[in-house]
């Protein structure tokens, strides 16, 4: 992806099944990485050795202290911070009978409360030096919930409204900030859940990625507060 080469990008959740992805393209862009994570076997097999990767372990993003220290150790590093993907978050099915308020506690934690601590950490140094690019992930289900999960699709739904309102507050700085939301995305964990659905029309996390890396590049400076749909065939 032109556009990324020398920039320093911070991915969060960078493990996991959609963060790993974008890890890889964003290194591949020849950008410089933060891999923010809880778990770094999988990195290091990966990345170990690149110099232009740094890999963060045990970071707690639902913790603001944590979250800011992990920005200061990217820019310890590298010297600033030019874009984030807060690819962290979580998923729960419980019908609203039988939830429960520790449920809807770590629906928002995992996945609003840690996008809120890196953009807050992060925004700064991005708005001082007037660049920057942010990418959020929110989900179609937040658009129609259907049943069952409606701790998850209102707090992937609080994504969306972040994305808008902290995009409104920035954009005259120069920072953008952006939302993909997508579908089902082809995981291992969702081939186990619906072994009986049709995968060929779920999202890839490869293509999910791509989408992501666009929204850091130069290609996409004139784009913030975008909510951009991401489904694949479903």
């Amino acid at each position: 992806m032109q556009g990324l080469e020398g920039k320093v990008i911070i991915v969060t959740g960078a493990n996991g099944n959609l963060g790993s992805a974008v890890a890889r393209g964003v290194v591949v862009a020849g950008a410089r990485a933060v891999l923010a994570c809880r778990g770094r076997n999988t990195l290091e097999r990966d990345f170990g050795g690149n110099h232009s990767v740094s890999i963060i372990d045990g970071v707690n993003l639902t913790d603001p202290a944590a979250t800011n220290d992990c920005v200061a150790q990217a820019v310890a590093r590298f010297g600033r911070i030019d874009g984030i993907v807060s690819t962290v978050g979580g998923f729960a099915f419980a019908e609203i009978a039988n939830d429960s308020y520790e449920t809807w506690q770590r629906m928002f934690a995992m996945n609003v409360q840690t996008a809120f601590n890196i953009c807050r950490a992060a925004l700064p140094g991005m708005t001082a030096r007037g660049d920057g690019a942010i990418v959020l992930i929110g989900a179609t289900a937040a658009l129609k919930a259907p049943s069952g999960i409606s701790a998850y699709a209102a707090s992937k739904s609080g994504i969306m409204r972040l994305t808008e309102s902290l995009s409104a507050e920035v954009k005259a700085t120069g920072v953008r900030v952006n939302c993909v939301m997508p579908g089902t995305i082809d995981t291992p964990q969702n081939r186990d859940a619906m072994p009986d659905a049709d995968r060929s029309r779920w999202v890839t996390p490869a293509a999910l990625a791509d989408v992501i890396l666009f929204l850091l590049s130069d290609a996409a400076t004139a784009m913030t507060g975008a909510l951009i749909p991401v489904t694949g065939k479903g």
